[in-house]
């Protein structure tokens, strides 16, 4: 497991991995891009930008880096930020599958992503991944699997699937929607010649939408490393966006609301890894202050009420405009 180079980490910050969903295309649904990102977005700007921020997340302590076919040009800035720095051997590098990026590098286009969880989808996009991290990539993972997904029952696609792993690629999963626990243990069942395909999941957790966690709680009691994403809920949960409680706490321990959303996740003992969506220098540094945030059983406590339904919580994520 690529994973287990993190066990040895010393750094705090390890186990904050960088999500790169919101610099490698010029349009995501995150709140306030319009104070974010350089310039007029071209290619080379959002290039420069994304190297300037993997620069400063390796410098200080993050270790996993994680991309995806459908993120613009996400695999590509990071290749290109590995292939000039070939010293750096320690991170762990993760990518996904199962979307394809159709927005043509607008902000306004008409669908910004197409999901396929085909056979046929796999083959074409694991090429190009394979093109644009070579050796470097060491999981792959099934993009937002839901409980209905072909992927999870597609036999001839497991075994593709299986000789990636057989080759060294660990094989993972992410999971959206509502019934993201529904997915996970569904995942949990898979198995290719007696063993388990999947060896991740990735999945959406934060403190206004925590109905993954048992099952994330499973899966990581199965041997799964569990990576959690939108752990600020696509900005909801971050700066003056956050709810009075969780800026009331950041206040009490001299951080940012964004901290207190990540020390969240890092408090749960199935966390492997927790993803940082910074998309500024500024935003990733105030992310790392998380682990040194105490957050007792009193904080955590006041937190839970923040808990949303899925459904709600869902139907607004769906709503937030691409910009």
């Amino acid at each position: 497991m690529p994973f287990a180079r993190l066990a040895s980490a010393t750094t705090p910050t390890a186990h904050i991995g960088l999500g790169l969903a919101a610099v490698g295309r010029p349009a995501y649904i995150n709140l306030h891009r319009d104070r974010d990102l350089p310039g007029t977005r071209s290619v080379e700007e959002l290039r420069e930008h994304t190297h300037e921020l993997l620069d400063a997340a390796y410098a200080q302590g993050v270790r996993y880096f994680d991309v995806a076919r459908s993120y613009g040009r996400a695999e590509e800035f990071l290749g290109d930020w590995l292939n000039t720095r070939p010293d750096v051997r320690d991170v762990v590098i993760g990518s996904k599958w199962g979307y394809t990026y159709t927005a043509g590098w607008s902000v306004d286009a008409e669908a910004h992503e197409v999901k396929d969880h085909s056979l046929a989808t796999f083959e074409r996009q694991g090429a190009e991944t394979a093109a644009l991290l070579g050796d470097r990539l060491d999981l792959y993972q099934i993009h937002s699997v839901t409980a209905d997904s072909p992927a999870l029952t597609d036999k001839e696609l497991h075994e593709r699937l299986a000789a990636l792993a057989a080759d060294g690629v660990t094989v993972g999963l992410s999971t959206s929607g509502p019934g993201q626990a529904d997915a996970i243990r569904a995942a949990l069942a898979v198995t290719v010649d007696g063993e388990p395909l999947f060896r991740t999941v990735q999945a959406t957790y934060n403190a206004l939408e925590t109905s993954a966690g048992q099952a994330l709680a499973e899966a990581h009691d199965a041997g799964l490393t569990v990576i959690v994403k939108e752990a600020m809920a696509n900005g909801r949960l971050a700066g003056t966006d956050a709810p009075a409680v969780v800026r009331e706490i950041a206040a009490e321990a001299g951080l940012g609301s964004d901290a207190v959303a990540l020390a969240l996740i890092l408090h749960q003992p199935w966390a492997g890894v927790v993803l940082s969506g910074a998309a500024t220098v500024t935003q990733l540094a105030c992310n790392l202050h998380a682990p040194l945030l105490d957050l007792d059983e009193q904080r955590r406590e006041r937190l839970d009420a923040l808990v949303e339904e899925p459904e709600a919580y869902w139907r607004h994520r769906a709503g937030l405009p691409w910009s």
